[in-house]
């Protein structure tokens, strides 16, 4: 997969983030942790587009991120209209990945770009857990 040619049409859930003035650091751009930030937040969205009440550790179902290869491709600067498109792009016994992208709004290239492994866990027995039947099934046809 080549993470710095993805296009719009690679994601299926989109969550719209505007910047925020404290995201910029000292060289006038946007730290490299907003991004992280951004791509959090939207991912909680899609566990909710796929029914799930969000993410917490009080759930019988949760996840906890086990990596992140992330790539910054070019400068934004506040203020900004972000998109955030996520993908799970491959489904295991007890992980997940899910595939990001931020693209300026109405823009068609990438801004950064990230590949997440989750992990399904249960936080009161401390360990990982099948991936949730609501992820399995919206994404069935991922192999």
């Amino acid at each position: 997969m080549d993470m710095k040619n993805l296009q719009r049409s690679d994601f299926d859930f989109w969550t719209a983030v505007d910047t925020r003035w404290r995201d910029m650091d000292a060289l006038g751009h946007l730290n490299h942790t907003a991004y992280l930030t951004y791509m959090e937040s939207a991912r909680v969205e899609v566990y909710t587009q796929l029914g799930f009440s969000g993410i917490r550790k009080d759930m019988d179902e949760s996840t906890i991120l086990a990596s992140m290869d992330v790539h910054y491709l070019s400068q934004v600067k506040h203020p900004a209209s972000l998109e955030v498109g996520h993908r799970i792009c491959r489904i295991g016994t007890t992980s997940f990945d899910f595939l990001s992208a931020v693209f300026i709004k109405g823009d068609t290239d990438p801004v950064c770009s990230a590949l997440f492994k989750m992990v399904a866990f249960n936080y009161e027995m401390n360990q990982a857990i099948p991936v949730p039947v609501p992820i399995r099934e919206k994404c069935s046809s991922i192999k």
